[in-house]
């Protein structure tokens, strides 16, 4: 009698464990879908596309590097100023006479201060809402730049023990937070690893995306270096790329040469309003809420049907402003609005 109760209970579990995948393959189908641009903006842009951002009055902001630098148009699409990455006989007036050497990320605060994280020169540079320079002070290899509360300047580099700097307006260091996730014994590939990009909300949070772990991961922080929640994303179609980045961490590991490795999450934005993220892993776009649930998943793909491998994201109310190095930046309707119009 127990073995055929077993049995039956056997079928019962394995006949739920199938309406359960059953279930969530549709669930999975609702959810993943393909999303085209709207159009292409600014054609200017193209190769070295680094980062995009808005400040509060409209104004868009976008790096390139090496070529053309920092361009910021208003919000009729006209551009206003050039800050460049070279000398040049043909600027224009409105270009600055500042250089910079070779930026990897910027970010605007609510004053119209603009910040630039300039790896080539070592520094983070402060420019005014018309591109004078303000000040500029050492950071080694800075990769991303944040804009925080109180004129703070968070920034994220490549080999400091800590992912997370900041500084006060006058550039001085007041603290430093985050420690590396622990993914290799050798301290050099564990620290590139563990390279990161900086993103904000409207509620003083920090955002800190991992380019390289196996397993997709933004972390929020609040301003002041306290860890909040984890956004990782872990579902069953995500497992062939993390065993292949943990082959290839082995691999290097008994090289021991210089760490090489791809990008896993390419690209992220952060709704400021509400601190959902988007982030992208190629041309794979995945929406999480601020629980760090995840919304949706999405191919994204130009006009023409070109697969579009995202480097960064904007998120603003209605829309994403979505960019590739090479293809240039693309505008898209937002996908999770077209129900609440």
């Amino acid at each position: 009698m127990r073995i055929r109760v077993g049995s039956k209970l056997k079928v019962l579990a394995v006949t739920c464990l199938l309406a359960s995948a059953g279930a969530a393959a549709i669930a999975q189908e609702q959810i993943e879908s393909e999303l085209s641009a709207k159009q292409r903006i600014l054609p200017a842009i193209g190769p070295g596309l680094q980062a995009i951002r808005r400040s509060g009055d409209g104004r868009l902001y976008v790096l390139a590097s090496p070529t053309p630098g920092l361009l910021v148009f208003n919000s009729a699409g006209k551009q206003v100023l050039s800050i460049a990455e070279f000398s040049s006989s043909t600027a224009g007036a409105n270009a600055s006479p500042a250089l910079i050497s070779f930026g990897d990320d910027c970010d605007v605060d609510a004053d119209g201060k603009i910040y630039v994280a300039d790896r080539g020169a070592n520094l983070i540079r402060v420019f005014s809402s018309d591109g004078a320079p303000v000040r500029s002070f050492a950071v080694k290899n800075p990769v991303s730049v944040a804009a925080l509360p109180e004129g703070e300047i968070a920034v994220a580099t490549l080999r400091e023990p800590h992912l997370v700097i900041v500084f006060d307006k006058n550039g001085k260091e007041v603290r430093e937070f985050g420690d590396p996730e622990p993914i290799s014994g050798r301290e050099d590939l564990n620290r590139f690893l563990n390279i990161g990009q900086l993103g904000t909300d409207a509620q003083g949070h920090l955002y800190y995306a991992f380019g390289y772990l196996p397993e997709p991961t933004v972390r929020q922080y609040d301003h002041l270096g306290y860890a909040g929640q984890d956004i990782q994303y872990t579902a069953i179609d995500a497992l062939p790329t993390a065993v292949a980045v943990r082959k290839e961490i082995e691999r290097q590991e008994q090289r021991g040469k210089e760490p090489t490795f791809k990008r896993v999450l390419t690209g992220m934005g952060v709704d400021r309003a509400n601190g959902e993220v988007w982030i992208a892993l190629n041309n794979n776009l995945l929406h999480f809420d601020a629980a760090g649930n995840r919304r949706a998943t999405y191919k994204i793909y130009t006009p023409q049907g070109a697969r579009l491998e995202a480097n960064t994201i904007l998120v603003e109310k209605d829309q994403l402003i979505i960019g590739s190095d090479p293809l240039g930046l693309y505008l898209f309707d937002r996908p999770d609005k077209r129900n609440t119009k």
